[in-house]
């Protein structure tokens, strides 16, 4: 009876052992697509302004224009104008040519439909700035799908400085 058993049991295991590595690949690329991209509004904005920083490095002078950065932060709409940004007379994202930030303020101002709208506030050389990104959340996660300042947005902004 032992041997029925153990040869049935061996006889289900071959049978479902290629579908349940399968199973076991999927979850696993599932899993890490999840964890790609931004998984709050907040932390995409903060990490938008962890490239500001006092330009003693690469990762200190302004969002990046590489294909990476733009995967990671920008809606598809917006990934070819930031990379294709000419020569600004200022770094829209902080409204200057030049920059030394004070503390960053972010808070959900309200969600609506696909979009989140998120207002940020922070001091750039002692002068006060304010943005709000709206933000769409994506296969990957939270992407920019647009940046307001009081006076433009930042896809008028990159329409208007192509190359």
């Amino acid at each position: 009876m032992a041997k029925v058993f153990a040869k049935v049991f061996t006889d289900v295991l071959a049978t479902i052992r290629v579908p349940l590595a399968g199973l076991i690949l999927l979850a696993g690329a599932n899993i890490s697509a999840a964890a790609a991209g931004f998984r709050s509004p907040e932390s995409l904005v903060r990490n938008v302004y962890a490239y500001y920083g006092d330009r003693s490095s690469n990762l200190s002078s302004g969002l990046p224009r590489d294909a990476d950065t733009l995967r990671q932060f920008f809606d598809p709409s917006l990934r070819e104008a930031w990379r294709s940004l000419g020569k600004p007379p200022y770094d829209f994202l902080v409204q200057s040519p030049t920059w030394k930030l004070g503390a960053i303020s972010v808070s959900i101002l309200r969600k609506q439909f696909d979009k989140t709208y998120v207002a940020v506030a922070f001091e750039n050389q002692g002068r006060a700035v304010t943005m709000n990104f709206i933000l769409v959340n994506g296969a990957g996660g939270w992407l920019i799908c647009d940046v307001e300042s009081p006076h433009d947005s930042l896809r008028a902004f990159l329409a208007q400085y192509r190359d």
